[in-house]
C-alpha cells in the first residue's frame, strides 16, 4: 500500500513516466501531472483521471493511427503545485526530458510566478533528462530516499548527481513511427523492415533518443539490452531493474525471466510504456532500465 505520511514536501512527475503500482507500492504519495495527445482525430487525456487507456492507445495505432503528443500548459501545473503550497508544503517536481520535450519550460513558466506569491516555499524543478520507464525508475528512488527521511534540498541533489545513471535501452518492433515523426528515413524504414531490424535505442546525456546499435530479430534485440546490463548495471546503487514494453507482454516476460537468470539479485519491476512515448515508437516497444555506468 501506499504510504501517506505527513511530508513537508510534496514531489510530483508527469505521465510520461509511466509508473505501474507496482512500482509506487509502499512509497510515499505522488502526484503524475497528466498529459495530451491527438490520435485518429481526437484529443485525449492520459493519466490517472485521464480518458485514454495503454490498451485503446496501442488498438488504435494498430489501426493505422499516428499520433501527436503536447507539453503540459503552465496553467496545469499551477493547478497541481498550488493546492501544496497553500497546504505549506515545499514542490519538487521530476520533469520530462528536456532533450524530448518543451514541458520544462511551460513548468518553469509556472514556478517563476507562484515562487513571487509564495516566497516562504521552496519549489524546485529537475530536468530527469529521462523518458518513460527510465523516468519511472528515477521518481521511485526519489521517492524511496523521501521515505527514509531526506529532505528536499538533499533529494534535490541526490537527483541531480544521479540521473544521467539511468540507463535506458530501448528496442522498437516496427519503424513506422520513428518515420513518421522524423526519427528515421523513409529509405532506412524499408530497409530496417525488410530486414527485420529491431534499432536498439538509448536516451544520452543530453536526454534525447538515438539508435546505437541495428540488430535484427527480437532474440538478437534482447541479447543487445542484455550485454549492456551486464556491462553496466550497478546494483550498489539499486537493485530495483524496470522492464517496460508497448502493448508487447510475451516479449517483456522473455526479457524478464532472461534477466532474473543472468541476474538473480535484480528486483525486477514491469511497467507499460504509455502514449507519450509511445506515439514515437509505436507498438511492440520493449525497455530495459536499471541504473549504471553505461548511460
Amino acid at each position: 500500500m501506499t504510504e501517506y505520511r505527513d511530508y513537508k514536501y510534496q514531489i510530483f512527475t508527469d505521465a510520461t513516466s509511466d509508473l505501474s503500482d507496482e512500482l509506487l507500492d509502499g512509497l510515499p504519495h505522488l502526484e503524475v501531472i497528466p498529459m495530451t495527445l491527438e490520435i485518429g482525430g481526437r484529443e485525449y487525456i492520459y493519466g490517472l483521471q485521464g480518458d485514454i487507456s495503454v490498451e485503446e492507445f496501442y488498438r488504435l495505432q494498430r489501426a493505422g493511427n499516428f499520433a501527436s503528443t503536447s507539453q503540459i500548459n503552465p496553467s496545469v501545473f499551477t493547478d497541481y503545485f498550488e493546492p501544496y503550497l497553500k497546504q505549506g508544503k515545499d514542490v519538487l517536481y521530476l520533469c520530462f526530458s528536456s532533450g524530448l520535450s518543451g514541458t520544462l519550460q511551460s513548468a518553469q513558466i509556472s514556478m517563476k510566478e507562484l515562487r513571487e506569491k509564495y516566497p516562504e516555499r521552496i519549489i524546485i524543478c529537475v530536468d530527469t533528462l529521462c523518458a518513460s520507464v527510465g523516468e519511472a525508475l528515477l521518481v521511485r528512488e526519489a521517492l524511496k530516499r523521501q521515505s527514509e527521511g531526506m529532505g528536499i534540498s538533499e533529494l534535490f541533489r541526490w537527483v541531480a548527481n544521479h540521473r544521467l545513471q539511468v540507463c535506458h535501452w530501448f528496442t522498437v518492433d516496427t519503424f513506422d513511427h520513428l518515420k513518421h515523426g522524423g526519427r528515421v528515413s523513409a529509405v532506412s524504414a524499408a530497409v530496417g523492415t525488410v530486414l527485420q531490424i529491431k534499432p536498439l535505442i538509448h536516451v544520452d546525456e543530453s536526454g534525447a533518443l538515438k539508435v546505437v546499435e541495428k540488430p535484427r530479430g527480437r532474440k538478437k534485440a534482447i541479447s543487445s539490452q542484455l550485454a549492456r546490463m551486464e556491462q553496466g548495471w550497478q546494483p550498489e546503487i539499486s537493485k530495483s531493474v524496470v522492464v517496460g514494453h508497448g502493448d508487447s507482454p510475451e516479449a517483456a516476460g522473455m526479457l524478464m525471466g532472461e534477466i532474473a537468470l543472468k541476474f538473480p539479485e535484480a528486483e525486477i519491476y514491469t511497467a507499460d510504456i504509455g502514449p507519450i512515448i509511445g506515439a514515437h515508437t509505436g507498438p511492440g516497444m520493449l525497455a530495459l532500465i536499471y541504473m549504471g555506468n553505461n548511460r
